[in-house]
């Protein structure tokens, strides 16, 4: 079978059209896998890059890793990508492998559910359309659900309201009074962009937030065109890049005495830029650096230092019509409030249901919290392939790293089921728990389980989402598919 030869079976729906998706499509087609399907909720690609529009919307890993790595881009304008840079790339990537064909807009998935006795899956769209397939691939990543923050009366404010994921660009904040609930990822690239802009600018800060420099500035004409015209310095920097990054897995898995230096760093920063005592004391977090995520900015710090951006650590009561009330008893007036708040990051695949062998859903089999084989398959759940699943994120380096270690994997799986038309595979439920629990025990001495709360843990406490050691570990555990560790089952038949 050549490259470019068809290869119609199986059939193939991947739900979600970002960097997860798109990738996944490419790595199939090339394979010559053409029967597949993309299922996009929105009107159009993107996916986490094309809701979070908000100001200063921008990447934190550097441009050239950002990216994939066999669709290198060599004219990006800076060190770390803007939001509307990245979102061009991913509309390239579209164009050029040709996947419009096989993508189809404003169809969003609410339920899939495998069908034991044609070993097909059922998905049903919103619209109450059915499609089915023998394989789903689900890409919706871990950044598409707005978290809102469970505050009373939130439903009763009068003013404007709207969730950074879902920025309101008709609404102009010049001049305005504007409450920003939360002081995470998001809230450090938009605060400095619009506090010059508002009148006052109440900012709630439930915890503070490590933030380092970000050693971030454009790019020269002849860096740009050294990159274009010799490949191999291209590869180069992306390898630097990889193993700079790379290294700071030690500290988060092994050695946090060294994140030290950066929280020393930070001190630092902040000393330098913020002239209030008040606001300094409350800036500095009093949990152990990198136990949540470590965020990087360069105008945070000098943002916070504005005579009219106000920081209230004292937590929230509840929202007025006209304001929000803190426990203490004062009352904010504003005209608006923006939630920074971040994402249901351990709610994988919600809204969406699941339901796989005999009537089980997901959610039953993640009642005591999300777990995967190698973070991609689901014992009891045949056929279905998950990218970014449980314990893929990384603290340290590029997601598309760990995403393309999945397009290979899944191309395996997909591959496998090519040999055997008809045929499901499910992954040993022995072979899951074991995995599990070795990530698990792994997880156990990183910084992420040092003490404070953060989003890596799930409503039970347990670390879902990261992955406990270096991204090369895990490609060369996704390295190839081992049959061994599935069961293989017929239409209406038992295992094999």
């Amino acid at each position: 079978m050549t490259q470019n030869s068809s290869r119609k079976r199986p059939s193939i729906l991947i739900i979600g059209t970002g960097f997860g998706g798109l990738g996944m499509a490419i790595t199939l087609k090339q394979a010559g896998f053409t029967n597949l399907t993309m299922l996009e909720k929105a009107h159009r690609v993107g996916g986490t890059w094309r809701d979070n529009t908000y100001p200063g919307a921008a990447c934190d890993v550097q441009s050239h890793f950002y990216s994939y790595s066999f669709e290198p881009r060599h004219d990006w304008s800076r060190k770390f990508g803007l939001q509307p840079e990245i979102l061009g790339y991913m509309d390239h990537c579209l164009e050029k492998y040709q996947l419009g064909e096989h993508i189809r807009c404003n169809a969003e998935v609410k339920e899939a559910s495998f069908d034991e006795r044609n070993n097909q899956w059922i998905v049903t769209l919103t619209s109450g359309e059915q499609l089915t397939a023998s394989v789903l691939i689900t890409a919706t990543g871990q950044l598409n659900q707005p978290a809102w923050p469970k505050l009373e009366g939130l439903d009763r404010f009068q003013g404007k309201l709207f969730h950074s994921a879902r920025w309101d660009h008709d609404y102009d904040l010049a001049g305005k009074h504007v409450a920003v609930i939360g002081t995470g990822a998001s809230a450090i690239q938009f605060v400095p962009e619009i506090a010059p802009k508002v009148k006052q600018l109440d900012l709630f800060q439930r915890s503070a937030a490590w933030v380092l420099p970000k050693p971030d500035r454009p790019f020269t004409a002849w860096e740009q065109a050294a990159f274009r015209k010799v490949p191999a310095w291209d590869r180069l920097y992306r390898y630097l890049i990889y193993w700079k990054n790379e290294s700071r897995a030690l500290a988060f898995t092994r050695f946090s005495g060294l994140l030290g230096i950066y929280a020393n760093q930070a001190k630092c920063e902040a000393g330098r830029w913020v002239t209030d005592p008040a606001k300094l004391k409350h800036i500095i977090p009093d949990y152990k650096i990198g136990c949540k995520r470590i965020l990087i900015s360069n105008d945070w710090y000098p943002a916070i230092n504005r005579p009219n951006v106000n920081l209230i650590t004292d937590p929230i009561d509840h929202i007025e019509e006209y304001g929000v009330v803190t426990r203490g008893g004062q009352h904010h007036p504003v005209d608006a409030i923006i939630c920074g708040t971040g994402f249901r990051a351990s709610d994988f695949l919600s809204p969406i249901r699941i339901t796989g062998r005999s009537g089980k859903t997901l959610n039953e089999a993640w009642q005591n919290g999300a777990a995967a084989f190698k973070g991609i398959t689901v014992s009891g759940f045949p056929n279905l392939f998950m990218l970014y699943g449980p314990n893929t994120n990384l603290a340290h380096n590029s997601i598309l790293y760990m995403l393309e270690s999945q397009f290979r994997y899944v191309l395996g799986c997909v591959e496998t089921l090519e040999k055997y038309p008809g045929s499901a595979m499910d992954v040993r439920q022995d072979r899951q728990d074991r995995f599990g629990r070795v990530v698990q025990q792994r997880l156990k001495d990183t910084v992420w389980n040092s003490g404070c709360s953060s989003w890596y843990l799930d409503a039970n406490g347990r670390n879902t989402i990261n992955w406990p050691g270096f991204s090369f570990t895990y490609r060369f555990a996704t390295r190839r598919v081992d049959t061994a560790d599935y069961h293989f089952s017929q239409p209406s038949t038992t295992a094999l």
